[in-house]
């Protein structure tokens, strides 16, 4: 999209240098625009270091940007869910987008792990629609569709299939949790009595694929 009225934009990268033309960065604001949120009630100093001392004079969004040479903004994703593959950034979104398009998937979730070569690799938990069987050849057939549909560096390493995904109450992917499965730190994922289905945590846990 372009910026709204008011708006301006900066991509900046990781040390908060200013990154022009066509490009790929974090997500800044320069300047105040209408209708900013000015605050966080009672604790204006959470607000100040959550929005305010990534980049300092800049607000960071948290989000992963990419503008194109015709100056559009694509968001890539939360800064967080956004993964290095051999020097190569994406949004774990757009692997997700990727995945759930094939007829046979129902859900998918894209987190990083540790990767000795590549320096992180790419770990999905798949979600098949009922009747699909959840077989090595299917496994094959998602990487290559997602190398298709994306290119070779977004081909999952690890695909894990997932009868459910650990999500709150209110239906929100808990990818923290994902994380430390994948990077086979399960013994370290905190507290889960708040998820709306915590079994689904101790079937994910048993059939790992980063079993390194």
């Amino acid at each position: 999209t372009l910026p709204f009225f008011g708006v301006q934009p900066l991509v900046v990268d990781a040390e908060g240098n200013e990154l022009h033309g066509a490009t790929e960065g974090n997500l800044c604001i320069s300047d105040a625009w209408p209708g900013m949120m000015r605050t966080v009630y009672g604790d204006h100093e959470r607000f100040v270091q959550t929005y305010f001392s990534t980049y300092k004079g800049l607000y960071f969004t948290g989000d992963g940007c990419r503008r194109d040479a015709d100056g559009y903004y694509w968001i890539t994703g939360r800064v967080d869910d956004v993964i290095n593959v051999s020097g190569h950034r994406m949004g774990t979104a757009e692997v997700e987008s990727a995945l759930v398009a094939h007829p046979k998937v129902a859900e998918a979730a894209v987190v990083g792990y540790p990767h000795d070569i590549k320096g992180q690799g790419i770990y999905a938990y798949v979600t098949l629609v009922a009747g699909a069987n959840p077989t090595e050849d299917l496994r094959k057939e998602l990487t290559n569709w997602v190398r298709k549909e994306i290119g070779p560096i977004a081909s999952p390493d690890l695909i894990q299939w997932a009868p459910g995904l650990p999500k709150t109450r209110s239906g929100k992917i808990m990818r923290r949790i994902l994380r430390k499965i994948a990077a086979n730190e399960h013994d370290a994922l905190g507290d889960i009595s708040t998820l709306a289905d915590p079994t689904v945590v101790e079937d994910l846990v048993d059939n790992r694929m980063n079993l390194a």
